[in-house]
């Protein structure tokens, strides 16, 4: 069997890593494709190498652009690696550009599709990640779902025939990052400047287009982490650090310290050393569930509903509304007495997935 991967963002390099070494212990060929979604060494280096990912057989270059521009360049770039490839599978990755590009280019040639981390929904049609996951999964052949809720929104959009529940496979990775931070093994996160990571301290990421393209509501939600009683570790997305300087936002205010966005183990080990999360991350809200520590979501809605069933994760969609008492209660709250449970997998997925793609027979073009 032969399987191309394409991944061109941070969440899809992460996932990317126990997927690839799941291929690695069988005797299928493995190509992955880069498309260069990510240009941005601290966005995509950084994880080839911490995660012990193999270099992309081929890298696409598309870099940034609208998402018309960047959609259109990862089709077109494409399309040529697939047709001189003809895998058995080409396997798309979340909900990107490049997820949607990818399907689209492989089904347009008749090549299967499978999507991993399937049946995800936020029912926020304003996210461009909504359009690109539903429009992903109604195309593919195989979903790899990770969740029994997503089996369930894909049962509900007459996807079931197509659907297997795989895991998650954030969690393959998360846990094997987690177990070597804590053994030692990885040296101690760069933290910004005025963060003493022997003192109680957020850890906080911002990037969503909801929350940084509009500049009152952006200088808001700054203010609102510069105000917290606790110093914030900001790792400052690239979108993030350039509208805030075409804003003419000042980051780094009150206690909200700036620094630069983290290789996966970084970040495992500063969500650990932490005593919260603040994000609008829908990776980081999961992490955080995973890694045992509270987390508060700067959105309206999530796609890991699992995390705010058990309290792990709070929805505070306008903590400039809130006052600062409760905002900063909210993000400080003491951890939860439950067992989070299992809700996204046992570290296996990765294994699965392999499986589950060698024994399929089914989908939409060899029914």
């Amino acid at each position: 069997m032969k399987v191309i991967s394409v991944v061109g963002a941070r969440p899809q390099l992460v996932k990317l890593a126990p997927i690839a070494a799941a291929f690695a212990k069988s005797d299928h060929e493995h190509v992955i494709v880069h498309t260069g979604q990510h240009y941005d060494a601290d966005l995509s280096d950084v994880f080839f190498s911490g995660l012990g990912i193999p270099d992309p057989d081929v890298h696409l270059g598309v870099g940034s652009g609208s998402h018309g521009l960047q959609t259109g360049a990862v089709l077109t770039a494409l399309d040529p690696v697939l047709e001189r490839e003809r895998p058995d599978w080409v396997l798309v990755y979340g909900d990107t550009n490049s997820t949607i590009a990818a399907a689209l280019s492989a089904v347009k040639m008749h090549l299967p599709v499978a999507h991993l981390e399937a049946g995800l929904r936020s029912f926020n049609r304003r996210m461009p990640e909504e359009h690109n996951r539903v429009l992903t999964d109604h195309c593919a052949d195989l979903l790899l779902a990770p969740t029994e809720e997503a089996m369930r929104h894909l049962a509900n959009e007459g996807l079931a025939h197509r659907a297997r529940l795989a895991g998650d496979v954030m969690v393959d990775i998360c846990l094997r990052i987690r177990d070597a931070v804590l053994a030692g093994e990885h040296p101690a996160p760069v933290l910004p400047e005025g963060i003493d990571p022997a003192e109680p301290f957020l850890f906080a990421t911002l990037h969503r287009p909801d929350n940084t393209d509009d500049p009152e509501r952006l200088a808001a939600l700054v203010e609102s982490l510069a105000k917290l009683p606790l110093p914030v570790a900001l790792a400052a997305h690239p979108r993030l650090v350039a509208r805030a300087a075409e804003h003419g936002i000042k980051l780094t205010q009150g206690n909200l310290h700036v620094g630069r966005p983290l290789p996966y183990a970084g970040l495992v080990a500063a969500v650990l050393a932490s005593a919260g999360v603040v994000t609008d991350s829908g990776g980081l809200q999961k992490e955080a569930f995973l890694l045992e520590r509270v987390c508060t979501t700067v959105r309206p809605e999530t796609e890991w509903v699992e995390t705010v069933g058990t309290g792990w994760n709070v929805l505070v969609p306008d903590p400039h509304l809130l006052s600062s008492e409760e905002w900063a209660a909210t993000v400080t709250r003491t951890a939860p007495d439950a067992d989070p449970g299992i809700p996204y997998g046992d570290g296996h997925a990765a294994e699965n997935v392999v499986r589950i793609m060698e024994d399929w027979e089914g989908g939409s073009r060899r029914a």
